[in-house]
């Protein structure tokens, strides 16, 4: 569950810090006050788009922390899978907005927005003020259905995926194979120029890299060549004063010493132990020397060599292993060429196998669906009378679509009458504002238990509803919240009565500034909220005890 927000120099938000707890938390406050801002601190966590106006102060940097509780294990795996791991079973989604750009963490580690926004998708779910909107698309439809179904229609879904992958790219294989006799033969033509002019410069594994060291070397032979010429004068006996003779003579002089004592024994055996080093040095530096002797032939025979194995790059690769991959793919062209009514019946023949495997898969994903949507249909039906629709008809419609598609062959479509005796039409058609909040929610409700993600957050999911059907409505997520974390922003009373946890958010102006606030409150606070929703500025005892039965009648009724 979430278990708490921390979030600072964000449009009202000089700095907040919220604790959230299980079952039904509740945000109420004036129109304004700022509870978009609580919302969007959130969605800027799990990786939202934002703009630098968003920052309350530009020359600071804005900041947004989630905190995550994660008991189930399945949850846990899933989230290693992104190599996203826990620290005493919490995951702590943070992300700095800077001019520009943005900096997201998951228990300090850096991660990329692409990571951040598929860990926030595992752990919470959030219902915004316009998403039942999304209702209104039909091919939305499909996909709720089957976040609905079981594990067969998913692991199914993918196969069919795979499949239409393949099915698609021998259908462009074979598109591409078409060619008339000219160009056939002006491609094999074309192929067998380049097969023999590969095969004629029999390049080795590497070698343009060993001949680029090589020629470099030569390239630069005469300078070493006469480094190591100098340093050879100066280190041996073949010039006056140089460092052997002077070692020799040192030596000499030194074993006038000989048998003075055991330090001086010492001195003389090392500075004879130094000779002999720089005699194995001299013998190693010729040695060097003549690795930098070449003949001008090797040096044009490996320029030459390079010339050619450049002239290939610039037209097969950029190496010499992707030339032998190019060479390996015209190879296999010029052979489908010359034998091109095979090829062309081999395409077709896997062509087709492979649309019959899409045929059979989508036609069994179909099945799957309108089994699932039998018990689908059921469920959000006795959810929407949960919520107030007395009469309701709720359909899936089905459709077969002409062509294949990575989704399978389905149309699907939510039918639904509100009314008795009205036959279901489309949704899009006939449902209202407050009808689709309604509806989205019973989806969600039904969803709920389907899916493992162990916090929902409603923005006004009351929008356009009031009286019973608001009742019903927080009924509804009482329920919800006995298995998830809820977090809703509203404000009707009706709803707010319902809450486990109850917080005000306010807007407090001071020295001509104004910053947003957020308090958790208690049960007598909470009444006083309750009668600020149902009476306005305007509170009365009446209003209060009005407000006070409806708490305690929310407690009593779930």
């Amino acid at each position: 569950m979430l278990q708490y927000l921390h979030a600072k120099n964000l449009a009202l938000i000089d700095e907040i810090e919220v604790e959230f707890k299980k079952g039904l938390n509740i945000l109420t406050g004036e129109t304004g006050a700022g509870k978009s801002i609580i919302l969007g601190s959130v969605n800027l966590a799990l990786g939202a788009k934002y703009s630098v106006d968003l920052l309350r102060d530009k020359e600071k940097p804005g900041f947004v922390e989630l905190g995550f509780y994660v008991e189930e294990a399945t949850l846990e795996k899933r989230l290693n899978e992104l190599d996203v791991y826990l620290e005493d079973h919490m995951a702590v989604l943070s992300r700095k907005l800077m001019n520009g750009r943005s900096v997201c963490r998951i228990n300090g580690e850096t991660v990329s927005t692409k990571i951040l926004k598929e860990a926030a998708g595992i752990l919470i779910d959030i219902h915004g003020q316009h998403e039942h909107q999304t209702l209104l698309k039909k091919k939305n439809h499909l996909t709720l259905l089957d976040d609905y179904a079981d594990e067969k229609v998913r692991t199914l879904k993918e196969e069919v995926s795979q499949l239409y992958k393949e099915y698609q790219f021998f259908q462009k294989q074979l598109q591409d194979s078409s060619l008339d006799e000219q160009s056939r033969f002006r491609e094999i033509s074309l192929a067998e120029f380049e097969i023999k002019e590969i095969q004629e410069a029999s390049l080795l594994p590497n070698e343009d890299i060993e001949l680029e060291a090589s020629y470099q070397r030569m390239t630069e032979g005469k300078r070493y060549s006469e480094s190591i010429a100098q340093t050879y004068r100066y280190t041996s006996k073949e010039q006056d004063r140089n460092a052997a003779e002077l070692l020799s003579r040192a030596i000499h002089s030194l074993q006038g010493i000989s048998g003075c004592d055991q330090e001086g024994d010492s001195l003389i055996q090392q500075l004879i132990e130094i000779d002999s080093l720089l005699n194995d040095f001299n013998r190693d530096l010729v040695d060097y020397a003549k690795t930098f002797e070449f003949s001008e032939e090797a040096y044009y025979e490996t320029e030459n060599r390079l010339n050619l194995i450049n002239h290939l790059k610039a037209k097969y690769g950029n190496s010499i292993s992707e030339i032998e991959e190019y060479l390996e793919q015209r190879e296999e062209r010029l052979s489908e060429l010359n034998d091109y009514a095979n090829h062309v019946q081999m395409l077709e023949k896997k062509t087709f196998e492979c649309e019959m495997k899409l045929k059979k898969a989508s036609e069994k994903l179909s099945d799957l669906r309108k089994k699932a949507s039998l018990s689908f249909e059921k469920d959000i039906t006795k959810a929407l009378k949960d919520l107030n629709f007395l009469e309701v008809v709720f359909h899936i419609n089905f459709d077969k679509i002409e062509h294949y598609t990575g989704n399978g062959i389905d149309d699907a479509e939510f039918y639904i009458s509100t009314n008795p005796g009205e036959k279901p039409r489309p949704l899009a058609e006939i449902a209202s504002g407050g009808e689709l909040s309604r509806i989205m929610l019973a989806i969600k409700s039904v969803l709920a238990d389907k899916e493992d993600t162990p916090t929902l957050i409603f923005d006004e999911i009351d929008s356009g509803i009031s009286g019973i059907t608001a009742g019903k409505v927080a009924e509804k997520m009482k329920t919800i919240a006995k298995n998830r974390q809820i977090i809703c922003i509203t404000h009707l009373p009706q709803i707010a009565a319902f809450s486990d946890s109850h917080y005000m958010i306010e807007k407090i102006s001071k020295q001509n500034e104004t910053k947003t606030k957020i308090s958790h409150l208690d049960y007598e606070q909470s009444v006083k909220e309750l009668a600020r929703l149902l009476g306005g500025a305007n509170i009365t005892d009446t209003i209060l005890d009005s407000a006070k039965e409806m708490k305690d009648m929310a407690k009593c009724e779930i």
